[in-house]
């Protein structure tokens, strides 16, 4: 038996998963929010702290398993939001070492692509829209490589922000979300797709224009977000498809967790001449979770890879990691 505990802190979520042999047995999270404006890294980071021991101790709860049980420690290095991060890698390294346990560092966009093998998926292309990712990854020669990638800002920062204009607070996807689904009247929006990679800025800018020019709703700008910004992502992971040959598709990250985004991804699939089988983890899999961490930490450890509690000084985080950084040996 193999238990492994997972720690995510690279936002504006905590979470603490354990995985046992392959199956999830806890997963509790707490999310930072605001009533208006956007995420304050250094207030998450003081909500991290305040919540970790709260949360680890529901999760060990949540699971029926004693502390003294866990085999390794895995926690997000990278990428995030440094004050995050830290806080997580923290909380890992002291109960490393109150535990005599080895910690495993893992990379947040891999566990996401990881955890989607609870699916049943094998060998995906994955469209991962998060808040600062927004990337479409598969495996090819060793690596987790990039296909595509947004040239600006990610999906979900993009929202954010418009939700802000409108005055919304954080986080802003499933506000936005709800007010799209009052209307079906479509506003004209750039759309910026150059090959396999997106660009949001400029659509960010022209929505501004368009709030303060009064023309239009809440509602029909936000029913043309998503038509557009959903299309774009689409496009670029059909070409991602028939670059690579690949015949599945993997959604991941906080904004699949968008019933329209998941529909057009599934129709996409479904027009596609060559049978393409989409595969999307349950949503609190989907947003930011301790178990992702736990899943990819148990396969990571599994292949060998860990820091014994001795030397884990050496472990530091690394907020600007990159998806193909990642030497992928454990495949």
């Amino acid at each position: 038996m193999v238990v492994i505990l997972g720690i995510e802190s690279t936002a504006h979520t905590f979470g603490v998963g354990i995985v046992q042999d392959g199956k999830v047995v806890a997963n509790v999270k707490d999310t930072y929010t605001t009533e208006s404006g956007g995420i304050i890294p250094v207030d998450a980071a003081k909500h991290h702290r305040e919540k970790g021991k709260e949360i680890y101790e529901k999760a060990l709860s949540d699971s029926g398993i004693d502390e003294t049980e866990i085999d390794a420690i895995a926690f997000s290095q990278g990428p995030g939001l440094p004050p995050c991060l830290r806080e997580g890698l923290k909380f890992a390294k002291e109960l490393a070492s109150k535990l005599k346990k080895p910690l495993v560092p893992v990379n947040h966009c891999i566990a996401h692509l990881e955890i989607g093998r609870i699916t049943g998926s094998n060998d995906p292309v994955m469209l991962y829209t998060s808040g600062a990712n927004t990337q479409v990854i598969a495996y090819s020669s060793g690596k987790y490589r990039v296909f595509g990638e947004t040239l600006d800002l990610g999906v979900g920062n993009f929202i954010d922000t418009f939700a802000r204009y409108l005055g919304l607070g954080f986080p802003g996807g499933p506000k936005i979300q709800k007010l799209a689904e009052q209307s079906k009247n479509y506003v004209e929006l750039p759309y910026t797709v150059k090959g396999m990679d997106i660009a949001l800025s400029g659509i960010l800018t022209n929505l501004k224009q368009k709030i303060e020019s009064r023309k239009y709703s809440a509602e029909e700008l936000s029913y043309s977000v998503q038509e557009t910004v959903f299309s774009m992502l689409v496009e670029v992971a059909e070409r991602a498809l028939a670059y690579t040959d690949k015949k599945e598709i993997l959604l991941a990250g906080g904004v699949a967790c968008n019933p329209r985004l998941k529909e057009m991804c599934k129709k996409m699939c479904d027009e596609r001449l060559k049978k393409t089988e989409m595969f999307v983890p349950d949503n609190s899999l989907l947003v930011d979770n301790g178990a992702m961490i736990a899943y990819a930490g148990e396969i990571l450890f599994g292949a060998g890879i860990k820091t014994p509690y001795n030397k884990i000084e050496d472990l530091d985080i690394k907020p600007r990691q990159r998806t193909d950084d990642v030497e992928v040996n454990w495949k």
